[in-house]
């Protein structure tokens, strides 16, 4: 009967341990992945920005797309064809093309700290918002900077990794990663003020 009763007490410990009243709970997981994904997003960005050759910039570039649109979002991939998917991530830091969950969107975490930056307003219609991403890639210019208009800044970082991927030049690839560090800024922001 005692060892019974040890037993009872170690188990009644255990699942305290677990309860919902732990630091462990959701809301600090949900903290715990955006704060890992933005900093991943961070380092490709740095990668990319202080490449030595543009094999290392596209790569950097590559990576940091691909952890913000995941592999359900658009342009995932082998961006730079060196046969490796760099940043593989099944969710992206936006919600994907069709609705897949992301770390922040539909279904994830929702909070109003991030929809006006990283979400840049409803993820109700996530075919359009990947397709007006997509559009201002195409309409994209020197003289015609497209991006202000995608309200998302993880969206202006997909845009400034996708002209640096479709670039040969070290020089202007590094020039668009100066651009996406800052707004990975704001979304790290934005991140750290929800935690």
């Amino acid at each position: 009967m005692s060892r019974l009763a040890a037993l009872a007490v170690v188990l009644g410990l255990a699942l305290a341990g677990c309860s919902s009243g732990s630091d462990d709970g959701p809301v600090d997981s949900g903290d715990k992945a955006l704060d890992g994904r933005v900093d991943a997003i961070q380092r490709a960005i740095d990668q990319w920005q202080s490449a030595e050759d543009i094999t290392e910039a596209h790569r950097g570039a590559e990576t940091a797309r691909n952890l913000v649109v995941g592999s359900h979002g658009p342009e995932y991939g082998d961006a730079d064809g060196d046969g490796e998917i760099a940043g593989e991530a099944e969710e992206g830091l936006l919600p994907g093309a069709h609705g897949e969950t992301g770390i922040t969107g539909p279904g994830a975490d929702e909070r109003e700290c991030l929809t006006a930056n990283v979400l840049g307003g409803s993820w109700s219609d996530p075919e359009a918002r990947w397709a007006q991403a997509e559009q201002a890639v195409a309409d994209w210019s020197p003289s015609n900077n497209t991006f202000p208009g995608l309200q998302s800044h993880a969206q202006r970082i997909f845009g400034w990794t996708s002209l640096a991927l479709a670039t040969d030049d070290l020089a202007t690839a590094q020039e668009y990663a100066g651009h996406a560090q800052l707004h990975i800024a704001v979304v790290a922001d934005d991140a750290r003020a929800c935690g």
